[in-house]
């Protein structure tokens, strides 16, 4: 049976986005991403993290400092008894122009080729419109924009925050 999926990107969707966060000191979860990633899990969702981390070719941080703050983050969602499938990850400078980094699709063409995974019932969760062209260049149906300010529109619905994009998902399923 094909897995749905919510796909969340990371900094600014799961954590404050201060900007190359790198270090767990310096690492926040946004309010109320527990109980959405619970209540995503309850909607039989299983949920993968595709992040762009260009701090690391950049030097800002090392891959050991990403791979630290990541089994941090991981470790906190298991002690909530959340599961998070896979992490992904492009470690790569804008300019590399490399086929993983968002917007492009390599992150869900990999996921697609570790599980398998019903795109058309999956979402994509981002704070930024990268996030957006991304998962419609991995043709994921459905796509959610964190944002204050934007409004939906008939390519994609938005949230205030991560916790808030729980009503979209909640009418689609009882659509279904």
């Amino acid at each position: 049976m094909q897995k749905k999926i919510i796909y969340l990107d990371r900094d600014g969707v799961i954590n404050e986005d201060f900007g190359y966060v790198s270090q767990i000191s310096n690492f926040k979860f946004v309010d109320g991403v527990f109980e959405a990633c619970k209540s995503f899990i309850d909607l039989g969702y299983e949920i993968i993290v595709v992040t762009n981390q260009s701090g690391i070719a950049r030097g800002y941080y090392s891959l050991e400092d990403f791979k630290t703050l990541t089994n941090f983050m991981l470790d906190e969602f298991r002690k909530q008894g959340i599961n998070i499938l896979k992490v992904y990850f492009c470690p790569h400078s804008p300019e590399v122009n490399c086929e993983c980094r968002k917007p492009k699709d390599g992150m869900i063409l990999q996921s697609l080729n570790d599980f398998s995974i019903d795109l058309k019932n999956s979402w994509l969760i981002g704070d930024k419109i990268s996030d957006i062209e991304c998962a419609k260049n991995g043709n994921i149906a459905n796509k959610i924009l964190i944002d204050e300010e934007k409004v939906s529109n008939s390519e994609f619905f938005v949230a205030k925050n991560l916790f808030d994009s729980l009503k979209y998902i909640k009418a689609k399923n009882e659509i279904q």
